[in-house]
């Protein structure tokens, strides 16, 4: 699949979840998959490695939970962070289509802490930080949202970032399939549910959904 295949679809894909991008926006998200695939072949970022399943399952699949982004957050200027983010997923995406958002991606892998620092200096990305560290060791300022994709259960999640999270305004975005009954049910008691949402990927057949919480007050 060539390069102005994969454009065609990624437009059409974008505009299917309804957002708006420019055509550096999407040269940058084109080039980011591009980044990804030339790193793969020496540091095995993602086990996904034909272009069109990069498409669908890592771009369009981190594209799809903005528009949830930008309605929970009012899309305001907002410190994000990306946790167990492996290649930047869906940090860099965030970070490409929401330039308002500053996002730091952490990942306890080197490499692919190393990768995100290069993305973010390829693309030109002045929002976008890579930091290699376990969640509950990095230490910085709390942050607006804690986003995680296929990361841990919610309950490992949020008790890892608990002190990462602002105290009465913090969200923890968490992107996941079907809808996780079990693992809300073992959610400790300073942490609820804010809203869920079913989220329809383009190209993917999969349930997706993303999970909002809250810290309790």
């Amino acid at each position: 699949m060539n390069t102005s295949e994969l454009q065609t679809l990624l437009i059409k894909g974008i505009e299917e979840i309804g957002l708006n991008a420019s055509s550096q926006q999407i040269t940058l998200l084109l080039k980011y998959q591009s980044l990804i695939s030339q790193w793969n072949k020496v540091y095995n970022l993602t086990a996904i490695k034909d272009p069109h399943e990069m498409l669908s399952h890592h771009l369009l699949d981190s594209l799809a939970v903005i528009p949830y982004l930008l309605e929970n957050t009012q899309n305001q200027a907002i410190r994000l962070m990306d946790v167990g983010s492996g290649a930047g997923l869906p940090g860099t995406v965030i970070a490409i289509m929401c330039p308002q958002i500053d996002v730091t991606c952490v990942d306890t892998v080197a490499k692919k802490a190393a990768f995100i620092t290069q993305a973010s200096l390829s693309l030109g990305l002045k929002n976008l930080h890579g930091i290699h560290s376990r969640v509950e060791q990095y230490k910085t300022q709390s942050f607006d949202v804690v986003c995680s994709r296929a990361f841990a259960s919610l309950a490992d999640f949020t008790n890892l970032t608990m002190s990462h999270v602002k105290q009465d305004t913090g969200l923890w975005f968490a992107l996941k399939g079907k809808y996780p009954d079990d693992e809300i049910s073992a959610l400790a008691k300073e942490v609820y549910v804010h809203t869920h949402q079913k989220i329809i990927v383009p190209l993917l057949d999969a349930d997706r959904c993303v999970v909002v919480l809250k810290k309790s007050t």
